[in-house]
């Protein structure tokens, strides 16, 4: 209820019925991934697959895998062909969390699939079409790692199209005592 988080919400109805990338920036634990999910349950692809995944908790071996899929032989283990969340959200919305810890190689990866629409596979010869909306977050500031040149400064660009900052509990006033309530139940 405080004014802030109503400022939050008006954001989110204002960018749920565009199709434009959304970067939520905020502390841990000050729900992003719910602010991704409201705005694709208020978006026209509501009805389409909602994919979320979190950069830190998956190996960098494996996240381009699971984002990108594989193709059957591209590695010791790909015993099998497999698509990847792209595909799996495609005409629906995938949410990439704390996108600030993607390596590089996969920062460009992602950014040809937000310009072109298009991913390859791993150990994949021919491109693929996905239609997807990209919702990311982080609580690092991007800008900072640009200038250590860690973050790709063309790809921040691309996912800042609609930056949403979720403020930290602190900033709430009396919404604290709500959400303490609403948890004891």
């Amino acid at each position: 209820q405080s004014p802030i988080m109503r400022q939050v919400f008006t954001l989110i109805d204002k960018v749920s019925p565009l199709n434009t990338s959304v970067l939520l920036n905020g502390e841990s634990g000050t729900g992003k991934e719910l602010a991704a999910k409201a705005i694709h349950d208020k978006s026209p692809r509501k009805n389409a697959p909602f994919i979320a995944i979190n950069c830190t908790a998956i190996t960098e071996s494996l996240l381009e895998s699971e984002l990108f899929g594989h193709e059957k032989g591209s590695f010791t283990d790909a015993k099998e062909a497999k698509k990847g969340l792209f595909d799996l959200a495609h005409s629906g919305t995938i949410f990439v969390d704390e996108i600030g810890d993607m390596p590089l190689n996969l920062q460009a990866k992602l950014l040809r699939v937000l310009q072109e629409k298009t991913l390859r596979r791993v150990g994949g010869q021919k491109d693929v079409t996905v239609d997807v909306r990209i919702i990311s977050a982080t609580h690092q500031n991007l800008l900072e790692l640009i200038k250590l040149n860690k973050f790709r400064e063309d790809l921040y660009f691309r996912l800042n199209v609609f930056p949403i900052l979720l403020p930290s509990l602190n900033e709430r006033g009396d919404d604290v005592i709500l959400l303490a309530n609403y948890l004891t139940r």
